[in-house]
């Protein structure tokens, strides 16, 4: 694993909040790595060691996840709250030029800073996720955020992972699911393993605007567009349909890559997701 330091900025509600920082070549833009809805920087270990020192990568967490604060106000965990976090962030690091990497809501904040400002994306992957999400995942995160299950065993959690998520990643083994568990979840108070996020999250989640903004994010997609981006898409995701994918690729620069037998979303460390990031950098 590439090595990385713990650092931290303030929100402007005075939320402690965390970012790894990996160094890399410093005539470059930065890469930074924006996770889905309950993950964490850890979801992002493979890319930074594969971009081995090449790249500066940024992996922050939002507010509620890993060891960012957890929010007074539960109904600040939507968006547009992340996005006024990650502005605050960039303003700390006086970065004003950036390749974004989003995961999911990691991929709407990426549409959400290119409407401000698109001449400071230098580069963008949106992995798994779209100016339309389909309303059937939004409807099958509903039904498991912040559930709040915990294990006995990192054993118990890779095989209830497993059991739940099996169709997402149908051909994992033990090990990975292993692996997975160990990166969204953590080991709690009383010894259990936990998953690694507020379980308040899922509160402002429960209604509409709470999933996504509610505004049109063609326009956003569009603005974006006009940098070099790739679009990866699981070929069994239920947030970003084929046919939304086949629309955004359609863009003058787009590239569109899909993964067969995986679902809502690619990990990031398949060969064709490692190749299209590689792709996508050497455009920037």
């Amino acid at each position: 694993m590439a090595t990385y330091e713990d650092r931290y900025w303030t929100s402007s509600d005075g939320l402690r909040l965390h970012f790894r920082n990996y160094d890399g070549d410093s005539t470059r833009p930065p890469v930074i790595c924006l996770p889905g809805l309950t993950r964490n920087a850890r979801d992002f270990e493979d890319l930074a060691a594969s971009l081995g020192g090449k790249w500066r990568v940024i992996c922050p967490e939002m507010r509620g996840r890993g060891d960012s604060d957890y929010a007074k106000d539960p109904m600040t965990y939507t968006p547009l709250h992340y996005l006024q976090d990650v502005e605050a962030l960039l303003a700390q690091e006086g970065i004003d030029r950036f390749v974004s990497i989003g995961t999911s809501l990691g991929g709407l904040l990426t549409m959400l800073l290119a409407i401000s400002n698109p001449q400071r994306i230098a580069g963008a992957v949106l992995n798994d996720v779209g100016p339309e999400v389909s309303p059937a995942g939004l409807e099958r995160i509903r039904g498991y955020v912040g559930q709040g299950r915990n294990f006995e065993t990192w054993m118990h959690a890779a095989r209830a992972l497993q059991e739940s998520s099996g169709d997402v990643y149908p051909d994992w083994d033990i090990t990975q699911w292993l692996r997975y568990a160990k990166r969204i979840m953590v080991l709690g108070t009383g010894g259990r393993i936990a998953f690694d996020y507020d379980m308040k999250i899922a509160e402002p989640f429960e209604a509409p605007e709470g999933a996504t903004p509610q505004v049109d994010m063609w326009p956003m997609f569009d603005a974006l567009a006009t940098r070099p981006l790739t679009v990866l898409r699981g070929q069994n995701s239920d947030i970003l349909t084929a046919e939304t994918a086949a629309k955004m690729a359609t863009r003058p620069g787009v590239e569109l890559v899909t993964l067969p037998r995986i679902g809502h979303a690619p990990t990031l460390d398949e060969p064709e997701s490692v190749a299209a990031i590689e792709s996508l950098l050497a455009r920037v």
